[in-house]
């Protein structure tokens, strides 16, 4: 009996091994597969409604209408006449339709109690990315040359049993693969991600984490150690008792409302033995590093505590050295050689920032600032506010740049070194000699945020402060003495999740998301047009020749992957598009787009409310009493053309009015000892 066999994926006929021509080829109706008419063992009559023998099978079809189950799983075949006599489906709609009944992924074939759900997996891969052997989501997915995505495991195992063709189109498998295959990163970060937010939609997690954390009111009056501490002193103690209400991102002073214990505030003058405690007060948050801020909100506060030899401090005014450009690798904690360049990032970048705005900074002053006269003789000292007027960058003591600011005092407290009793008033900048030679000066433009008001004749905000976006500490409105930390709200992390989804299937080229993927043998993804155009004008084998003319055996040329050394010129030959890959990127941006929608509208729908409410505000502002000037005090002005963020929100100020606050986002960075 002769054979019955189809074409392969490359045209093929599997019973002559032969291509044939197009005018030789039949196509089934229902599977849509080639085969080879010469090798048929009945010629058929007409070739328009052909089905082969696989498909023309007699069916009982009042038999599969009376079962239960969908029409994949009684009768693959009944289900595709079904959707091709189907005269309101469009032959795009007809061939995805086959498609999802062929790969298993149809969501009429998911059962009710199926563990796949609308909140989890199915919604960003819909079950087309399952691997063919186990029908589950590839666990260390492997991705063959053909672009098919399979398990480790599984594709092992179809490797152990002489199989070097791949199980869904018969592509051969490179020898090199087969022996050694790697494991396509990406698409497993996507898909552990996906995981992690099912687990997270369901309100459970993938795996229970366990904080040591003590309550703010739980804690001493002053630093303490645990029984796991494994030095004497305060080297491994843990943080006493926060005593002020403000968040770790509060520009400017702290004021008596923040202070329910004494009831006022942070003074300037104010002793504290060590970091540890000066931190509990709030005047400098870190204990380590010399500068507490955020790269795109700004810098809150530094210490002046011996860090660099290039510090000059004047008091009134001081040069104060940034962080970086120390080799901190290993245990060298303490390394005050400078080995490298400064760059205005991270925490340079706050102060930068600072800059600016015309925010005000804290300062606070150790006795390790051996080198200044204004010093603490022990202990660390809150010497008020100042305001950074300049930044640049020039070469250092030690021959490396290092970005230096120009911090002026403006604050309405007196010094503690100074005679008199009143605060700093505007004075004249001073003459800096070494700006003469310094590059990316930086100045600022607009008016300061912290500026002196004449008619009132102290320091105040004359606009707005940055809005905190960290946890506040509040007083528990029950019992006066106990302080609770309240965190503002978050987005949905389900945005979020899809963000980083994105950015897991990211070109290793052009570092965007990947369009019309491909994942190469040694499982890189890049975009087709990508990595087309890297090796673009390059041939795949190379002409040689003698001096005397004569020619050589052509030669192969090696063409490298762009992220390793792996050569892929025989992939790069006919490369094919990860479909499944592609149809998972496409699906979390719609979803991406579907939230940032519902976001935008929830957004629009709360700030309705808000515009009559600022209504009720300003009829109300002219019947409003100005109180006293303070240090505090919040002041409503508009803003000039020359802000650089404008306002977007409103709130009510110290004296009444409504006060417009522009949102800005934090970040925080790793810093070094200052």
């Amino acid at each position: 009996m002769a054979q019955l066999l189809p074409c392969d994926s490359e045209g093929v006929c599997m019973v002559c091994k032969q291509k044939p021509l197009e005018t030789e080829t039949l196509v089934c109706r229902t599977c849509i597969t080639p085969w080879h008419v010469p090798c048929l063992p009945i010629v058929p009559t007409t070739i328009l409604d052909w089905e082969c023998s696989d498909c023309s099978q007699p069916v009982d079809i009042n038999h599969v209408a009376d079962v239960p189950t969908p029409p994949i799983a009684g009768d693959l075949v009944s289900a595709i006449r079904a959707i091709e006599n189907d005269t309101s489906l469009t032959d795009e709609e007809k061939a995805k339709k086959r498609q999802e009944l062929v790969g298993g992924s149809s969501k009429t074939t998911a059962e009710p109690n199926s563990r796949r759900s609308n909140n989890g997996l199915p919604d960003l891969f819909d079950g087309s990315v399952n691997c063919s052997f186990c029908m589950q989501l590839p666990d260390r997915p492997v991705t063959t040359p053909c672009q098919h995505n399979f398990c480790l495991k599984c594709f092992e195992k179809w490797i152990k049993q002489g199989k070097r063709t791949c199980a869904n189109c018969r592509a051969a498998i490179p020898a090199k693969m087969a022996s050694n295959p790697r494991i396509n990163s990406q698409m497993a970060a996507g898909i552990r991600m996906a995981k992690l937010e099912r687990l997270q939609g369901a309100g459970g997690s993938s795996v229970p984490k366990v904080y040591h954390t003590v309550d703010n009111d739980e804690r001493p009056d002053t630093a303490f150690t645990t029984e796991r501490a494994k030095k004497t002193g305060k080297a491994n103690a843990c943080s006493g008792k926060i005593f002020v209400t403000i968040p770790k991102d509060h520009f400017g002073p702290i004021s008596a409302e923040n202070d329910p214990t004494r009831n006022r505030g942070v003074l300037v003058g104010d002793t504290w033995e060590d970091r540890m405690e000066c931190r509990q007060w709030g005047a400098h948050f870190p204990h380590v590093a010399g500068i507490a801020g955020q790269s795109t909100h700004g810098a809150q506060s530094v210490a002046l505590s011996g860090g660099y030899v290039d510090d000059e401090d004047h008091g009134e005014w001081f040069l104060y050295t940034g962080s970086g450009g120390r080799d901190l690798s290993g245990n060298k904690r303490t390394n005050k050689n400078q080995s490298f360049d400064q760059q205005f990032e991270n925490m340079n970048e706050a102060l930068r920032l600072s800059c600016r705005k015309g925010y005000p900074v804290r300062v606070v002053r150790s006795h390790k600032e051996k080198r200044s006269s204004y010093a603490p003789e022990e202990g660390v000292r809150y010497d008020g506010v100042y305001r950074i007027e300049k930044c640049w960058r020039k070469i250092g003591i030690q021959g490396h740049k290092v970005c230096r600011y120009l911090f002026v005092r403006c604050d309405n407290e007196a010094a503690p070194w100074a005679s008199d009793f009143s605060g700093d008033r505007p004075r004249p900048l001073p003459i800096i000699e070494e700006l003469k030679d310094a590059v990316d000066v930086t100045e600022r433009k607009g008016d300061p945020s912290w500026d002196f008001d004449e008619e009132k004749g102290c320091w105040l905000w004359k606009k707005p402060p940055p809005l905190s976006k960290k946890p506040v500490n509040t007083v528990d409105p029950i019992d006066g003495s106990k302080i609770k930390v309240v965190k503002p709200k978050a987005k949905k992390a389900s945005f979020k999740i899809k963000d980083r989804l994105l950015k897991e299937f990211g070109c290793n080229i052009c570092r965007k998301v990947l369009a019309s993927p491909i994942t190469t043998p040694c499982a890189h993804n890049f975009c087709k047009a990508c990595l087309e155009g890297a090796f673009s004008g390059q041939s795949y084998i190379r002409n040689r020749t003698t001096q005397s003319g004569r020619s050589l055996r052509t030669q192969k040329n090696i063409m490298k992957c762009p992220t390793c050394s792996t050569d892929i010129a025989d992939y790069l030959q006919n490369p094919q598009v990860n479909r499944e890959m592609m149809g998972m990127i496409e699906s979390l941006q719609r979803k991406a787009e579907q939230m940032e929608e519902s976001s935008e509208e929830s957004s629009a729908r709360s700030e309705e409310p808000s515009d009559k409410s600022d209504e009720n505000r300003k009829s109300g502002e002219e019947t409003e009493v100005p109180k006293p000037c303070d240090s505090s005090e919040k002041v409503s002005e508009e803003t000039e053309e020359n802000d650089v963020d404008p306002p977007e929100k409103r709130r009510k100020g110290a004296d009444g009015k409504a006060v417009v606050n522009a949102e800005e986002h934090t970040d925080e960075a790793v810093v070094e000892n200052k």
